[in-house]
């Protein structure tokens, strides 16, 4: 009887593995996958291209990878996991291949590390691996190492595989932050200055240019100088970038080009209300504003001339006694001065905090008219889009695409 039932057992065993299906491996070179970064941007990623477009779907970001695979069956189903790096957390793209033989391609959605992208202030290398699964089961390993830049440095342009100049320099417009913890501090400092009482945004015309002088005359009292940095590391030969002082980086250094200059000025004029515009010409940055609400009229500021004075510089030279200050600091400033201020000074009846204003708004004046004649001559190619040379960057109108940078205090994160 035992010998009858093992005999039963040993049967039905050999006929259900005879029923058993064995899955065949998968050929990786009939799958011949492929994992790839966009070739016009050699091989750099710029974490403040990431930043500025995170909240904007369908973005060029989303398609800078691109991954490839050939459906060895029907409905096959393919799993890519990108491991985990210094910048990204472990992201996973999964979609079903219907038709075996044809060849399927996806942009995968990589979930970067924000926080880390923030503070980059050093430019460093990334490893990416790409791994496919096709069915669960794992089929090929790709790699992609990456040059990353700086969170500072802003891509301006490149040229494409074909030829093709692309700009990017509205990529300007993710440093302007108008949501900087800072700025309530600063707006606090600017209404004691006794300019303004109040910030009430573009009302009227007047009321406009009256908040702006007080804002200029803010960056003067600070010592805000001109300084020019634009180099960076970046060796790519398809790509041109620019370094950028952030909005703390201006506040706290005292130092700023023309488009730090524009970015700084723009983030404090944003948040009272007041709509910038930064005007990009092949070689500088000029900014500019509407005037009132209707936005009609535009008027023009060069934020390089706030380097002209130093005027934090005269407080130890003016003598409040006599009301005067050392000849040469004198000859400095009064060439900002009209004739009715200096026989003012010169008879002592000019304080030190109304020789700054004088200064200060003479100053304003000039930078109001420096930019005109450059404006007229190019309004219209600053609005044509068939060309890319000139750009008017409406800030409020790319806030729709891109966000600020935020203010994270800097700390190099390595792999």
């Amino acid at each position: 009887m035992r010998k009858i039932i093992l005999f039963l057992i040993v049967a039905i065993c050999f006929t259900s593995c005879g029923n058993i299906q064995v899955k065949k491996t998968i050929d990786p070179k009939s799958v011949a996958f492929a994992a790839e970064y966009d070739a016009n941007f050699d091989n750099v990623l710029y974490p403040s291209m990431m930043l500025a477009l995170a909240n904007y779907r369908g973005n060029e970001m989303d398609s800078l990878f691109r991954v490839s695979v050939t459906a060895p069956q029907n409905n096959s189903v393919m799993r890519i996991v990108v491991d985990s790096t210094a910048l990204n957390y472990v992201s996973i793209t999964q979609e079903t291949l219907p038709r075996k033989g044809l060849r399927y391609s996806f942009s995968p959605v990589i979930k970067w590390k924000f926080e880390n992208l923030y503070r980059m202030r050093q430019q460093g290398y990334i490893d990416l691996t790409f791994t496919c699964f096709i069915n669960d089961k794992q089929v090929d390993v790709k790699n992609i190492r990456l040059n990353y830049r700086p969170t500072n440095e802003c891509l301006m342009s490149l040229i494409g595989k074909d030829g093709s100049y692309h700009d990017y320099r509205w990529l300007f417009a993710a440093y302007v932050n108008e949501d900087h913890p800072q700025i309530d501090g600063i707006l606090s400092e600017i209404l004691n200055q006794g300019i303004v009482t109040i910030f009430d945004g573009p009302r009227t015309e007047k009321k406009t240019e009256t908040q702006m002088r007080a804002i200029w005359y803010y960056a003067l009292s600070r010592g805000l100088a001109y300084s020019s940095i634009t180099c960076t590391s970046n060796g790519s030969k398809r790509t041109n970038s620019q370094y950028i002082r952030f909005f703390d980086d201006v506040y706290r250094n005292r130092q700023a080009n023309c488009i730090d200059a524009c970015v700084f000025f723009s983030s404090i004029m944003r948040k009272i209300g007041i709509q910038p515009i930064i005007f990009v010409d092949p070689c500088h940055a000029y900014l500019g504003y509407y005037t009132d609400k209707t936005k009609k009229k535009i008027a023009l500021l060069e934020t390089t001339i706030t380097g002209w004075v130093n005027l934090p510089d005269l407080d130890s030279h003016y003598d409040e006694e006599t009301g005067l200050m050392e000849e040469k600091y004198y000859e400095g400033i009064a060439k900002y001065l009209t004739e009715k201020q200096k026989t003012q000074y010169q008879t002592g009846k000019m304080t030190l905090d109304e020789i700054k204003k004088a200064v200060s708004n003479n100053l304003f004046d000039r930078a109001s008219e420096y930019q005109k004649d450059n404006y007229k001559a190019n309004k219209s190619l600053y609005t044509d889009n068939a060309q890319q040379t000139y750009q008017m960057l409406v800030i409020e109108e790319l806030r729709k695409q891109i966000a600020p940078i935020p203010a994270v205090e800097p700390e190099v994160t390595n792999q």
